[in-house]
């Protein structure tokens, strides 16, 4: 939060530096004072963290008698000035956030800005967490909406492509695949599939009256020059299947399916007098690769230059 403060210009007062050691309080459902209920020290000086950063660091530095301001951590009393929180030291790590008065000032200017009751104090139900930094890509909510709606989308920092792709071609896109990127300007640059979604959408319906269900592939760009001046254009990408070289393929429609399982192919053996196939022999095969039409087989009986019967 403190970061995200200061990067929309609020001045958050300066920051405990890391290996710095401070006081942290007990959660507030855990304190309870001396005679019974729990401890009117929250009602005072309740206490939060950065998003993500783990326990808040506390109130107060090693001197118990530093004063409190912009850059201290704040004080941990009660309205009588009696501290009643039981504390622990911890020492604040890289990233981490500390509930200054300055933070707590920049707080409330952010809260009062947006129409949020100025407390300085952020609950955990009040920011979303996110991995790394975003970008905002859409604002999807109006006025009025249902509470329950999306209210935006948001997408990496980085430049990426989305795809939809039907469901029945996820089978050949792996997270990690090379891909080629086409731009608009005929230009072409590298990329992989960065993330598979799991959010399946479904067209509306076409002529053969069944919608078309797909899912959104996002495909990072290797070199980021090469989409320096684009912030959104239509472009096609090419996934890079397998590739085998030296091997045996026939006709998908050369395959026969055994009764035992597995597949065998019809050696073109001869002709009958009417001109028509006498019927090979069939040979048990392996099947490897499909693409384009055709299958890689493989078998101790099949080398190049036989021919086999195959379907129109």
């Amino acid at each position: 939060m403190a970061d995200n403060l200061k990067t929309l210009g609020y001045d958050i007062g300066q920051q405990p530096a890391a290996g710095t050691v401070v006081r942290q309080r007990a959660p507030v459902d855990q304190q309870m004072s001396a005679d019974a209920g729990p401890s009117t020290a929250a009602e005072t000086d309740q206490e939060t963290a950065e998003p993500g950063s783990g326990p808040p660091p506390s109130a107060r530095g090693d001197d118990a008698g530093q004063e409190t301001g912009a850059g201290n951590p704040a004080e941990d009393q009660t309205r009588a000035g009696q501290s009643l929180t039981p504390a622990r030291q911890i020492t604040v790590k890289e990233g981490d956030g500390v509930l200054t008065e300055g933070l707590m000032s920049a707080i409330k200017r952010w809260q009062k800005s947006v129409d949020i009751e100025p407390t300085g104090v952020l609950e955990s139900s009040d920011v979303v967490v996110t991995r790394s930094a975003v970008r905002v890509s859409e604002v999807s909510a109006q006025t009025g909406d249902a509470a329950a709606n999306d209210l935006l989308s948001v997408s990496a920092t980085t430049k990426s492509v989305r795809i939809p792709v039907e469901t029945l071609d996820l089978g050949t896109i792996k997270v990690g695949q090379k891909v080629t990127v086409m731009l608009p300007d005929g230009t072409e640059t590298a990329g992989e599939v960065a993330t598979i979604g799991t959010t399946i959408k479904a067209d509306q319906e076409g002529e053969s009256g069944a919608g078309v269900t797909r899912i959104n592939v996002t495909v990072s760009v290797d070199e980021a020059e090469a989409v320096k001046g684009i912030d959104a254009a239509p472009v096609q990408v090419r996934f890079e299947g397998e590739a085998k070289k030296g091997v045996l393929a026939v006709p998908v429609g050369a395959l026969l399916a055994l009764r035992e399982g597995g597949y065998a192919v019809r050696l073109a053996e001869g002709r009958s007098a009417e001109g028509r196939s006498a019927g090979g022999r069939l040979v048990p095969v392996d099947t490897g690769m499909f693409a384009r039409g055709l299958v890689e087989i493989s078998g101790e009986d099949i080398a190049e230059g036989m021919k086999v019967e195959a379907t129109a």
